[in-house]
């Protein structure tokens, strides 16, 4: 990668890793610790039939992951600022990996015959320490981030939240496939051998940037900077994990950041919970028409992100956010107006593209924003963002509750409101930067040099 990876001056310790090799462990480790997780949701079926659990437990069992996964994004996102990413990494792939463990031993051993409710405290544990995995996130962000340049930061941290975010969209059409051929625990069982094998992979090639790896040899912090800066890292973080998110929380810009986010990251995880029954209930498709219909969303709003960044670079992280969020909101709009099955696909795909594109531009933005605490500001853009998942559902459903088979349908006006004021904070961000360039553009111009 340009920038890192040159030799260090003689009379400083070697450095280990590349720029490429780096990026490449952190998606392998993202991919596994969200594809792991997402074995959780589609299975927890089989949990609630034996179990006669209640609408409410039902629905706290199925929303646990995604809780934990965005909530730990931002103490771990932050943890980068002081550590590098590695050790977090690990940790949250290992709970992950306990909790998948803890599931496969309950089905194993007890289902279907010996579960009952008793098992509802063990089985919300599991699957909170599951959701882990989705909290890799925000820390793979913040050690992308300082691996790179800024110059190029928009494509790496699209590569490795779009191809790290594919796990999804492919467990949805394997998943039935696995279970088919193998069972329930066949599935958890590859699950967990994947898993396993990705924390391998991590360990393996998960390098921390530059000035972390020279963290512990005891050299003076200017001294790393100047070693870590030969090396061509150019972001460095300024505080420790609770001070970073502290710094990250006083930066006005990374509100506006956090509600992007939540519409087309939050967006997403909702959407990819919801199309399923969207789906099946409003168009009464077969089962697995609304698999393939839900994982095409997942892999295309995923892949997208790769482009997206690079176009982020070349053309300005808000320009690109504008735009995707305009494409955004005409398929929310087609969405929420149409009755007919093709115009719905195409709605589809026009919010993917939307959702995708602006996740990319989302994170490019964050490094130039929030440059002195990119781990705290990913914590809380990550974090907080990622509870859309959690929270949109709920909306969706409230419109069918109230105004029956139609409410899939113009239950999509929450989009279109998400939308639009992204939009309106978008132009807000670019005004801001414009006025302060123009105000200050020697200060402006020095803090980037640091």
């Amino acid at each position: 990668m340009t920038g890192l990876g040159q030799e260090t001056p003689p009379s400083q310790p070697a450095l280990h890793g590349t720029a490429n090799r780096a990026l490449f462990g952190a998606t392998i480790g993202f991919f596994i610790g969200f594809g792991a997780v997402s074995l959780f949701g589609p299975t927890a079926q089989s949990f609630v039939k034996v179990m006669h659990l209640s609408p409410e437990q039902v629905g706290f069992l199925v929303a646990i992951p995604m809780l934990t996964g965005s909530l730990l994004r931002i103490p771990f996102g932050a943890w980068v600022d002081t550590t590098g990413g590695k050790l977090p990494f690990l940790i949250l792939l290992v709970l992950s990996v306990i909790g998948i463990g803890g599931l496969y031993y309950m089905l194993l051993t007890l289902y279907p015959d010996h579960l009952d409710q008793s098992y509802y405290p063990l089985l919300l544990l599991f699957g909170a320490l599951g959701g882990c995995g989705i909290a890799t996130f925000s820390v793979g962000i913040g050690q992308v981030s300082y691996w790179y340049p800024k110059k190029t930061q928009g494509w790496a941290l699209a590569a490795y939240a779009g191809f790290g975010n594919t796990s999804p969209g492919l467990v949805a059409l394997v998943l039935p496939l696995l279970i088919m051929f193998t069972g329930l625990w066949g599935a958890y069982l590859v699950s967990l051998a994947l898993v396993i094998v990705g924390i391998g992979l991590y360990f393996r090639l998960g390098y921390n940037a530059p000035y972390f790896q020279l963290r512990h040899t005891g050299l003076p912090r200017d001294e790393r900077e100047a070693a870590a800066s030969h090396a061509g890292q150019e972001l460095f973080p300024q505080a420790s994990a609770f001070r970073a998110l502290l710094v990250a929380a006083r930066a006005w810009r990374t509100w506006p950041l956090v509600i992007l986010y939540f519409t087309t990251f939050g967006g997403f995880l909702a959407l990819t919970a919801w199309f399923p029954t969207y789906w099946q209930s409003f168009f009464h498709t077969t089962h697995w028409t609304a698999v393939i219909l839900t994982a095409s969303f997942s892999l295309l709003s995923s892949l997208i992100r790769v482009p997206g960044g690079n176009w982020a670079d070349k053309f300005g992280g808000e320009i690109v956010a504008a735009l995707s969020l305009l494409v955004l909101l005409v398929g929310a709009v087609i969405m929420t107006f149409s009755g007919n099955f093709a115009f719905s696909i195409i709605g589809e795909l026009l919010v993917a593209v939307g959702m995708g594109v602006n996740n990319a531009a989302v994170f490019r933005l964050v490094p130039d924003y929030v440059p002195h605490a990119v781990g705290g500001a990913s914590g809380w853009v990550g974090g907080l963002g990622a509870l859309g998942g959690f929270a949109v559902p709920p909306l969706l459903g409230h419109f069918v509750g109230t105004m029956g088979p139609s409410g899939y349908a113009r239950g999509f006006v929450v989009y279109v409101a998400l939308a639009i004021m992204s939009l309106v904070l978008t132009g807000i961000l670019r005004l801001a930067l414009r006025r302060e360039s123009l105000e200050t553009p020697v200060t402006q111009k020095s803090a980037h040099s640091h």
